[in-house]
């Protein structure tokens, strides 16, 4: 992180200041001509107070700016900007479905998505002094809070209904980044899609990735159905390559239910993400790494160093990160666990995210007794309603979701 960015990152998302400069952070990463703003940019983010009628006029001419000639990704913007294309982006192959699972086979594998992703949450960050279970994590909420609104709406459900859900039970103050931003234009007035466009510097970080797990736990072996409902939830506070991630990882998770390693699951994700968006050429490069039989440092040192140009909490390196700990783990759920924490950034919805696809392919009932036994069996979270809830009855509700 450079030092701006240091003193920025600590700037609220209603502060000027950090709008404007990761909203110009955010137009140079998506092949817009704004470099010649670097200096006012620099100048008016460090301002020791927010100019804000400064910093708004520069934010218009940056938001006007032209994209740069023969860019060579794919990006949100050569959509079209339809607001209805928020599914799979090219055509899927059709994958086995978990058929010859037995219904108690079947719950095992979602339940062990549910433990691994609330064990790769206790590793990553410190528990909570005297509370037994996992930590409350926001990776968590959303989890939760989309097993919520698939029991409410089903697979029908619009983004107005996750709005709706956000309004009802998820404490503003407990969002950060692309959703407190989408949040509070929810309480401005905004609608659904355009809360994730309106002065939303953050809609190609991380954020729709951490809330996908759910609907990868609901379609087992059907990558691209999860990553259809994925998207349509993201596309309230994401667009490009922040939404086709969440795309990705309810992808990932769904194909390690018929997967036979890692490595199938993640080709079979990578079918789901635009061809030369991006992120499908950053993963495609970690997947190279693998082939290659370079060393898990070697191939975490190029995430870091390829990826530099984003913030740390952005989908595109991050992403890279959890296939590093997926490819590397080799199917050993306390390794790929161990691997994607050590890999750094954010390691708490990394780590979660991995564990979820190991806990999957491991099944509930060979994870390592060390990873949930201290657990207890318990989540906690901040979702209205569900101070706290045992993981067992999640997966049980998940489970009854499957058709």
């Amino acid at each position: 992180m450079s030092s701006i960015e240091a003193a920025v990152f600590g700037h609220h998302e209603a502060d000027p200041r950090a709008l404007l400069y990761y909203e110009w952070r955010q137009r140079g990463e998506s092949g817009y001509a704004v470099a010649e703003f670097a200096e006012d940019v620099n100048e008016l983010s460090l301002a020791d107070r927010p100019m804000d009628a400064a910093c708004w006029r520069l934010l218009d001419r940056i938001e006007s700016a032209d994209r740069v000639p023969d860019w060579p990704y794919f990006e949100w913007i050569d959509t079209g900007g339809d607001p209805n294309i928020i599914g799979v982006a090219r055509d899927s192959p059709v994958y086995p479905t978990p058929a010859d699972y037995s219904r108690a086979e079947l719950h095992d594998r979602v339940h062990g998505g549910w433990l691994g992703r609330c064990a790769g949450c206790a590793l990553s960050g410190p528990r909570e002094t005297g509370v037994i279970g996992c930590p409350r994590d926001e990776n968590l909420d959303y989890a939760i809070l989309g097993l919520h609104l698939l029991e409410q709406y089903g697979t029908h459900f619009i983004a107005d209904d996750v709005a709706a859900l956000w309004l009802e039970r998820l404490p503003f103050l407990r969002t950060s980044t692309a959703e407190r931003v989408a949040y509070r234009n929810l309480i401005d007035g905004f609608l659904p899609p355009d809360t994730a466009t309106y002065r939303n510097p953050y809609r190609e970080w991380r954020g729709a990735l951490v809330r996908a797990d759910i609907y990868g736990y609901t379609n087992p072996g059907n990558p691209a159905r999860a990553a259809e409902l994925a998207t349509r939830d993201a596309s309230i506070s994401h667009t490009g390559n922040g939404l086709w991630a969440a795309g990705w990882a309810a992808a990932l998770v769904a194909a390690a239910f018929t997967a036979v390693s890692p490595q199938e699951a993640l080709a079979r994700a990578h079918t789901v993400i635009p061809a030369n968006s991006r992120l499908a050429v950053a993963l495609s490069e970690v997947i190279d790494a693998h082939q290659r039989e370079l060393t898990w440092q070697h191939a975490v040192t190029g995430i870091h160093t390829r990826q530099a140009r984003y913030n740390r909490l952005h989908a595109i390196g991050n992403a890279c990160l959890i296939a590093v700990g997926l490819l590397w783990g080799e199917g050993d759920f306390t390794e790929t666990v161990r691997l994607a924490v050590r890999s750094g950034w954010d390691v708490n919805a990394n780590a979660a995210t991995a564990g979820s696809v190991a806990g999957i392919l491991t099944g509930a009932a060979n994870i390592p007794a060390r990873w949930t036994d201290p657990l207890e069996n318990t989540l906690h979270s901040a979702v209205t309603g569900h101070p706290s809830i045992r993981i067992s009855d999640l997966a049980n509700r998940t489970h009854r979701l499957i058709g």
